[in-house]
């Protein structure tokens, strides 16, 4: 079968489960990105149609002459089934998908069923939920956000992204005062509170680190704050990482940190992919009660989960990871065993081609 996978963007570090699902669905993955209404193919560049807009300038919108170009697109690659990522997406080619007869499936991740203003520019998915075949959600609590919004729970399937195969295969050696955060700098997921919970432990463990990769908008506040502190021994941002330098980090570290939470603008979490590959790869998970983040770590059983801006509810779970290196170590073999048992990458993709064939 031929499957369109649709993305706003192209190659984002951040979303890693695109570039799996062109590698593992089974079947040809025409990769479209670039926009809402994609523009460009993945090894073919643009496919606006040049001669289309020459002759038609002057009686067609811009947004007719991407519609024909995409649609036309689709048709030239004979495709069976489209897989939107993101509420957006889906809501942008969802009169396509109906005229062309080919079945939607729109993939949800996170700020896309929770900020107010996402969802009412996108006139509350009405398209999506009346057009397309299924509707993925990657956490329990934007299922609910979803069927609150009118999404009709028949079309709803959880199914969280998954880490590579790669992260099972690491064994944590525990070996450092360690902690390691891998994530976008932005408000939901709060590194700068990350960093306040890890200054407090300082005092009783001075050698402690706490290593930070990503980038986003909050990088340069992050790295002021670190400063103003006097921390910046302690403290290092690593910048976009490679896998190889990622899979280094969690052997040696004592747990993965990240303090999620609900953003002014009512920006959520979906489940982050870097929390299941950290406990995939054996690491304790130290996070917070909030959207799909529960659903895979348990409290005291797989990590520490503290509530959303409770500072000095993160530091203790640092501090104990610290104290008690068998209690890190426990919480990391149960969050392999979880990770294997129910988020593993084969049954993320079993799940998505059974939903995609399903479809047709």
């Amino acid at each position: 079968m031929n499957i369109a996978l649709l993305s706003p963007s192209r190659n984002s570090y951040s979303e890693t489960f695109i570039q799996a699902q062109k590698k593992y669905l089974k079947g040809d993955v025409f990769y479209y990105y670039d926009g809402l209404l994609p523009t460009k193919l993945e090894g073919h560049g643009s496919i606006l149609r040049k001669n289309l807009w020459f002759l038609g300038k002057l009686r067609l919108l811009k947004n007719d002459y991407r519609v024909h170009s995409f649609s036309s697109s689709l048709k030239k690659n004979k495709i069976d089934v489209i897989l939107a990522h993101y509420g957006p997406t889906g809501e942008s080619v969802a009169e396509i998908s109906r005229s062309l007869k080919i079945p939607l499936i729109v993939h949800f991740h996170g700020y896309d069923a929770s900020m107010i203003n996402v969802i009412n520019s996108n006139n509350s998915y009405k398209l999506v939920f009346d057009i397309a075949k299924y509707v993925i959600v990657v956490s329990k609590e934007m299922k609910s956000r979803l069927v609150q919004l009118g999404c009709p729970t028949s079309k709803i399937i959880y199914n969280p992204c998954a880490p590579e195969d790669f992260f099972a295969e690491i064994t944590p050696r525990f070996s450092k005062r360690q902690f390691i955060a891998v994530g976008r700098f932005t408000d939901k997921k709060a590194p700068y509170i990350t960093i306040l919970a890890f200054k407090n432990i300082l005092n009783t463990f001075p050698d402690a680190k706490l290593l930070i990769a990503g980038d986003g908008p909050l990088l340069n506040a992050c790295v002021n704050l670190v400063e103003c502190f006097r921390i910046s021994e302690n403290v290092k941002f690593l910048g976009v990482i490679t896998p190889s330098l990622f899979k280094k980090i969690l052997e040696e570290s004592m747990a993965f940190v990240q303090h999620s939470i609900t953003a002014n603008n009512g920006d959520m979490e979906g489940t982050p992919v870097a929390i299941l590959e950290a406990s995939a790869a054996g690491l304790p998970i130290i996070s917070t009660y909030h959207a799909g983040i529960p659903d895979v770590v348990l409290d005291k059983e797989t990590g520490l989960l503290v509530n959303e801006k409770d500072i000095n509810g993160m530091s203790r779970a640092m501090m104990k990871v610290l104290e008690f290196p068998k209690l890190a170590i426990d919480l990391g073999i149960q969050g392999k065993k979880r990770i294997k048992k129910y988020y593993s990458m084969s049954i993320h993709i079993g799940k998505l081609n059974e939903i995609i064939r399903s479809t047709i």
